[in-house]
């Protein structure tokens, strides 16, 4: 589980928008970009290029 803290301040290394935690999938999402970004072993990875595209339909779930 990622530290609120950390969750408060980190944002979207491409637009700098808001990111949504999404605990079961490991990611922190980007609505703004459609991209998801992975956390592996409690460590957001915030590389653009490590980033998976995400779907209209999960798109629309988070907004």
């Amino acid at each position: 589980m990622l530290d609120k803290k950390l969750l408060s301040i980190l944002v979207c290394p491409v637009c700098k928008g808001e990111l949504h935690y999404l605990k079961e999938a490991a990611e922190l999402v980007c609505t703004g970009d459609a991209l998801a970004f992975p956390i592996r072993d409690d460590v957001p990875v915030m590389l653009s290029n490590e980033a998976r595209e995400i779907s209209f339909a999960e798109r629309e779930k988070l907004l």
